[in-house]
């Protein structure tokens, strides 16, 4: 019999419904799921009709599909000191928030964004205060905003675990949303983590144990890197195609320290065949023997 030691699942379009997008996850098998809840690339969203969230909970809770990742507007820059780009990104991530809570999302999954023109320490300072901002008078209580790494491309804030644990700390007690953390291996493999050998993924997974605290870690995204370790270029490969390759991804699917994890595809879609091959290469990957219950 074969098991998987972690929870498989990929970003899906919310094309037509929210309800299509849980129907579509479960045609590919997907056992958790994130989403966009509105155009990821709009300052402005639209809420889901309310008839459509029941229909998706209903959905979800029929088919499995735990956890629920919404990912955060591309636009939002919370660190931004840029009066007009701040305004926008408190406004916009404030109403991811109300949709996510509506929705009934586990988790919101935030890139920490950028501190061009500042220091790193007064854009941190900054994205605390509009995390505040954003989610003043807010209950929140049942969703985790997970700040993402990034692959550390230019500007870009949260590169470092001790980046992602110092904005964590900055932020904690100013919001009533819990905290926690999101890694993605090409951004981990592009900001040189070296996750494609066995001695580095020890290691990254040592330090991120010992900076963010793995229990902290609830979702990871799974994806091949189309650049080398330490190139700090974000461009996502089909698994198995990139730097990071299968047999880095099968240690990462069954290292125990990772252990009921969600690992999401944010491949790239160039057919629906596509999807389905990537989900399934992770499932091989990750299947594991099991004889007497035990991996």
């Amino acid at each position: 019999m074969f098991e998987l030691p972690v929870r498989i699942g990929l970003h899906v379009s919310i094309a037509g419904s929210l309800a299509a997008a849980a129907g579509r996850a479960r045609e590919l098998g997907a056992a958790t799921l994130q989403i966009f809840s509105s155009s990821p690339r709009m300052w402005r969203g639209s809420s889901p009709a309310p008839s459509d969230i029941a229909r998706f909970q209903t959905l979800r809770r029929q088919y499995g599909l735990y956890p629920l990742a919404i990912h955060a507007n591309y636009l939002i820059n919370l660190a931004s000191d840029g009066p007009e780009v701040r305004r926008k990104s408190i406004a916009s991530f404030r109403a991811e928030c109300q949709r996510a809570a509506a929705i009934g999302a586990d988790y919101l999954v935030l890139h920490p964004g950028s501190w061009r023109g500042q220091t790193i320490g007064s854009a941190m300072d900054t994205f605390a205060a509009s995390l505040a901002k954003a989610t003043e008078n807010l209950s929140l209580e049942n969703l985790t905003l997970l700040l993402e790494c990034t692959a550390g491309q230019g500007s870009a804030l949260g590169c470092r675990f001790e980046e992602l644990a110092e904005l964590a700390h900055r932020s904690a007690g100013s919001t009533s949303l819990g905290l926690g953390y999101c890694l993605d291996t090409c951004h981990l493999l592009a900001a040189g983590y070296d996750i494609a050998s066995a001695e580095g993924l020890e290691e990254t997974l040592r330090r991120a144990e010992a900076v963010l605290s793995l229990a902290s870690v609830p979702v990871i995204h799974a994806n091949d890197s189309k650049f080398p370790l330490g190139a700090r270029r974000d461009r996502h490969q089909h698994i198995g195609q990139g730097y990071i390759g299968e047999a880095a991804f099968r240690r990462i699917l069954r290292h125990p320290m990772l252990d009921g994890k969600a690992f999401l595809l944010e491949t790239p879609v160039d057919s629906e065949e596509s999807e389905l091959r990537n989900l399934n290469t992770l499932r091989r990957l990750a299947a594991t023997r099991r004889a007497d219950g035990r991996r």
